[in-house]
């Protein structure tokens, strides 16, 4: 596994080391929120969500300049893979595209590790067609369900003003939480019948390249490659076709609308300053990060309600097992 020491380089199972040169700057104590550089050093590990990553990176990058010798390293392995980690003690955060499963609790709690949830940011997870596709505008859920299961094989099984053109469905794998929330959300948690892979750009440029391709990913993916891909328009429970923008997706009206977490390891946050300082860097961030990596950040409000769950742990009051 290779490991990067360069500003922005989160990829698809690669580590991010993000650590600047030690320069010759004035040193102040703590995380540094002004513009010196502060005296914090060690390290903290993180594992999970190529949807979360692109949010890491952003942060990563402000927290770098400002920790020369605090040293985050990130792995984008997928959520699954990330709470596997986790779970085995080896991260201090774990980077999730969906909220933790409940198997994935209990071995938390059989493994003796109290953990909090916290939201950095929200995402609409984008169904998108080829740019080339002239006839899907909008889709309901019932008919994404039928393309995703198999039931539909044809566009014309989907909607019979549709041609007779085979779909070339193409998702994640099992090992992204995008995947997890589709099946959640769309099929009633049945596999998918699709053309699955591990890396999300590979699933974009197989959308493009398929006339009677489909494929689905994060609003930042989308937002990335809009110019290569039409989006469709999602049908919910009222019946309305909403188009994925950040205005629908904070006021989660577009159906397919999401959180975006990072789950820390409590005993670390109050034991590694590091990890506790980057925690309470990356909320008082207030969403700026998620917002230049094309998602969309939550009510400021928010931000300091975790703020504040945050003190109470790191400072070494009594918490729950399961903080949320």
């Amino acid at each position: 596994m290779k490991k990067l020491h360069v500003l922005g380089a989160t990829t698809a199972s690669a580590a991010l080391l993000l650590a600047a040169c030690g320069g010759a700057g004035q040193s102040e104590s703590g995380s540094g929120s002004g513009g010196g550089q502060s005296d914090l050093s060690g390290k903290a590990k993180a594992n999970g969500s190529s949807t979360v990553a692109p949010v890491v990176e952003k942060l990563n990058e402000e927290w770098a300049k400002k920790n020369p010798q605090a040293q985050i390293e990130s792995v984008t392995s997928g959520t699954g893979d990330g709470f596997k980690k986790f779970i085995s003690g080896d991260t201090d955060f774990s980077n999730a595209s969906r909220p933790i499963k409940d198997d994935e609790k209990k071995q938390l709690k059989d493994k003796g590790i109290d953990y909090t949830e916290f939201t950095v940011g929200l995402d609409g997870l984008t169904v998108a067609v080829n740019k080339e596709n002239d006839f899907v505008e909008e889709l309901s859920m019932e008919e994404l369900k039928k393309i995703y299961t198999g039931e539909a094989k044809t566009w014309k099984d989907v909607n019979s003003k549709y041609p007779d053109k085979e779909i070339k469905a193409f998702s994640p794998d099992q090992s992204h939480g995008t995947y997890d929330f589709f099946t959640e959300h769309v099929t009633d948690k049945k596999d998918l019948t699709s053309q699955k892979n591990q890396k999300t750009d590979v699933i974009v440029k197989s959308v493009e390249d398929n006339k009677n391709g489909i494929g689905f990913f994060g609003y930042s993916f989308f937002q990335e490659n809009k110019d290569k891909l039409k989006p469709v328009k999602i049908k919910g429970d009222k019946g309305e076709a909403v188009e994925p923008t950040k205005e629908t997706i904070q006021d989660k009206s577009y159906p397919l609308s999401r959180e975006l977490f990072i789950y820390a390891n409590n005993k670390k946050l109050k034991e590694n300053k590091v990890a506790s300082e980057f925690m309470k860097f990356a909320l008082e961030d207030k969403g700026k990060a998620a917002e230049d990596a094309g998602y969309v950040a939550l009510p400021e409000d928010k931000y300091k309600e975790q703020l504040d769950k945050l003190k109470k742990i790191s400072g070494g009051s009594e918490d729950k097992k399961e903080s949320k």
